[in-house]
């Protein structure tokens, strides 16, 4: 594929202070086998009994606020930070427990085969 345009943009654009009442998906590239996404959370959460089970590998980074992540086959949840980054593997089940309230969580997950 042959791309002849410099495509660009800030994932901190156009972000709401108070919040959406559900998660904001922005498409930023897609490409065959690759596709890269900003979320952006107001204390959003996957609903009680919900888990992501996804065919392609992803990895995701929280680029400003918090989040904690809980994986089914982990006793624990895991909180995210500023910085902090997870590889999801296809097909682990994973669920969103909780994100901050206080502010935006931005998101940046790639999603790979």
């Amino acid at each position: 594929m042959l791309v002849t345009a410099v495509q660009a943009g800030n994932l901190f654009a156009d972000i709401s202070a108070t919040g959406a009442e559900d998660e904001e998906f922005s498409e930023i590239l897609a490409r065959p086998g690759l596709k890269i996404e900003r979320i952006v959370s107001h204390g959003h959460a996957s609903p009680p009994g919900f888990w992501y089970d996804q065919p392609q590998n992803e990895w995701v980074i929280v680029l400003k606020g918090s989040a904690r992540l809980r994986f089914e086959d982990e006793a624990g949840e895991r909180a995210l930070a500023a910085g902090d980054h997870v590889f999801i593997p296809a097909g682990k089940r994973h669920r969103v427990e909780w994100t901050s309230a206080e502010e935006p969580t931005v998101w940046l997950a790639v999603h790979f085969e």
